[in-house]
């Protein structure tokens, strides 16, 4: 199972989530990437984890004042992004640009869904990864695993019919190893959270727990 830890815009360290994810990946043995802003990549990446953007935008290099060069990020130290997700939302077209954006620079990709059929419309689309999100479910208490097991179930069931070459990544309200491992029972070979790390007093506790099942 990977675990992204996408810190959003909220008042945290970076570095000493990166630093605690880090040692939590070297002790496990698991995946686990933190996704910071954009101006903290490079000391995020410093710190030794798998870092990744938030968001790259659908450009390349010339006149786009305000954008975030796919490059720039992969210069910065990020080995892949998040696009569309339900905080950021993109047209199919930026979508399909942003990936393209995102191959040019080499970085991996997450295509953030909110159901379903948005699920098998990204996976046609070719990103690394799909992740299913109700964006009812983020930054609650409730897993989505736990909340609504048939959206994840489905979504699994829908890329894997569009292309069964893009894993499904469960989002929404995964705070615990169990939720982890709920998703992973559900056929998700990742997770995407942001509050349960960010917002924790003992971030590196709560990573520790997120693999503790897997």
């Amino acid at each position: 199972m990977f675990v992204l830890v996408n810190l959003k815009a909220y008042d945290c360290d970076p570095v000493a989530i990166a630093e605690a994810a880090a040692e939590v990946a070297d002790a496990s043995g698991e995946r686990i990437a933190v996704a910071p802003q954009a101006a903290r990549l490079s000391a995020v990446a410093d710190a030794g984890v798998e870092t990744w953007a938030q968001h790259v935008s659908p450009v390349e290099h010339g006149s786009h004042t305000g954008s975030t060069l796919a490059e720039a990020a992969a210069d910065a130290g990020a080995v892949g992004t998040l696009l569309n997700h339900s905080e950021r939302r993109i047209t199919l077209a930026n979508a399909d640009d942003g990936l393209g954006a995102a191959d040019r620079a080499g970085l991996d990709t997450v295509l953030c869904a909110n159901n379903p059929a948005q699920a098998a419309a990204a996976a046609a689309l070719g990103p690394d990864a799909v992740a299913v999100e109700p964006p009812e479910l983020i930054g609650g208490d409730e897993s989505v695993a736990s909340a609504d097991p048939a959206v994840v179930e489905e979504s699994v069931e829908a890329v894997a019919d569009v292309d069964d070459s893009v894993e499904v990544f469960c989002g929404a309200g995964v705070s615990t190893g169990a939720d982890v491992a709920a998703a992973a029972d559900l056929g998700a070979t990742g997770v995407l959270l942001a509050s349960g790390v960010a917002k924790a007093d003992e971030p590196e506790s709560v990573l520790r727990d997120l693999v503790s099942e897997i």
